[in-house]
């Protein structure tokens, strides 16, 4: 045994080491987050069928639809505290293996009591992989670039539309009548039984942390706590370490504001757009499924170059509320566009891409204020929060719309959701000494603070 102190290592080796990171976590956990959007969202086009077919009325839909989020809400604190204590890997295989079985046993749905079931099962099942993710992410990526993380993690979310949309208009076509099920019972076996073999898949591949990664070097280790150190020592003074601690913090529950504009608005993205593209005439499933792809294909360049913009400048705020506020725009203007198709398009593109630009910054929001314990559940709390606005949003809307015949209505509310809670941020988290320490750009290169111990 002896002691040895590693050099400082050199910018281009830290970005190297950080870029081995992305390759072996990113991909695998984007694939996770793909497939909770597909199944999660995959409702919208299965709506294009088994509506006539189950004699279920729009306010039938909007409230299954809110229901996955209200299951998603009562257990995602539990779930997101428990993965604190036993790891991604188990907390990963748990959540994908349930929510998998419960979007496949949809295609057995005949009452709308048996779709408020599976819907709420859904939720509850997936309840905790976001807020997981995100905590887990910082356990290994320093806030610096925290951001282009989580805008990489969250392109999964534009890539789910870009996939989803022609896949699931192809199999509601291919095999509607194949061995006497219908072609929404189809969609939903083959997309959602995946889910749980990937779960399995994460199990083997995933580790828990730094010190449990068997594919990382000591110098490699060395460096990735050191920057995750450096970084922590300069937030500090600022940062919550416990979650009671944290519940007395306001900026806490602002952001949950923001969270409840975020998430409702951009949950009603996916269920509602399949109608959306069918209420300006189009009525083929296939070509709307490869509309919707559209917007998706756009978001997905427009949210990593927010977010690196936002990682560069040191800047999170306007980075979020600004494309939150140009997608509740959108959407009160879509009722204008319902008869035109390629306007309609156009405008879910403007909205789509607004949407997934605000996640990155937006969600490297908390950890500014949150660390250890505080972090895992005040993450939870503010998709917690987010999760009821998605809840209440697409009810509301179902209702209205069967209502008054129209979607009209739906669409201004979701515009104003996305628009309150984006102005409540704004003004809730003002620029302070104490509160946007991360905001402000680090003079000279982040470096190694401590020796590293090396048994040879």
């Amino acid at each position: 045994m002896t002691d040895r102190t590693i050099d400082m290592p050199d910018r281009q080796e830290v970005d190297a080491t950080f870029r081995k990171v992305a390759w072996r976590l990113v991909p695998i956990l984007m694939l996770a987050y793909v497939l909770a959007f597909i199944d999660r969202g995959n409702v919208g086009f299965a709506k294009l069928q088994f509506m006539g077919d189950l004699h279920f009325s729009e306010a039938t839909f909007g409230l299954g639809g809110g229901l996955f989020y209200l299951g998603y809400s009562v257990f995602e604190i539990p779930s997101n505290l428990w993965l604190a204590r036993i790891g991604a890997r188990t907390t990963l295989l748990r959540i994908m293996i349930c929510w998998g079985l419960c979007s496949a046993a949809l295609a057995f749905m005949t009452a709308p009591s048996h779709y408020y079931i599976l819907r709420f099962l859904l939720g509850a099942a997936e309840a905790g992989l976001f807020p997981g993710v995100l905590f887990y992410l910082t356990t290994w990526i320093p806030p610096s670039r925290r951001s282009q993380f989580t805008a990489l993690f969250m392109s999964a979310i534009a890539i789910s539309g870009i996939v989803s949309g022609p896949l699931s208009g192809a199999i509601l076509g291919a095999t509607d009548g194949l061995l006497g099920l219908k072609g929404w019972q189809w969609l939903f076996l083959i997309e959602g039984l995946p889910s749980a073999l990937t779960g399995i898949v994460i199990y083997l591949v995933l580790a828990d942390s730094p010190q449990t990664a068997k594919w990382l070097s000591a110098r490699e280790l060395g460096i990735i706590t050191g920057e995750l150190q450096s970084e922590a020592n300069t937030g500090q003074q600022q940062r919550q370490h416990h979650f009671a601690a944290a519940l007395r913090d306001k900026r806490l529950y602002l952001l949950a504001g923001m969270s409840v504009g975020l998430i409702a608005g951009g949950a009603g993205i996916p269920l509602w757009l399949p109608t959306i593209l069918r209420g300006t005439g189009i009525r083929d499933s296939f070509t709307i499924g490869l509309l919707s792809a559209i917007p998706y294909i756009i978001a997905v360049v427009v949210q990593q170059l927010v977010a690196r913009s936002s990682d560069r400048l040191r800047e999170r705020r306007w980075h979020a509320a600004v494309p939150t506020l140009l997608c509740a725009f959108c959407w009160m203007l879509l009722p204008q566009a319902m008869s035109h198709p390629w306007m309609a398009v156009s405008l879910l593109t403007v909205m789509t891409a607004g949407y997934l630009g605000a996640t990155g910054p937006f969600w490297t929001m908390p950890s500014l204020y949150l660390s250890g314990s505080a972090a895992a559940g005040g993450i939870a709390l503010i998709t917690t929060c987010g999760g009821i606005g998605a809840f209440f949003a697409p009810t509301l809307v179902g209702w209205m719309t069967t209502a008054t015949g129209s979607l009209t209505y739906g669409l201004y509310a979701y515009g104003a959701i996305m628009a309150l809670g984006a102005v409540v941020m704004l003004v809730g988290t003002r620029p302070n000494g104490s509160a946007t320490a991360t905001a402000q750009p680090h003079e000279g290169e982040l470096r190694l603070a401590a020796k590293q111990r090396v048994d040879v």
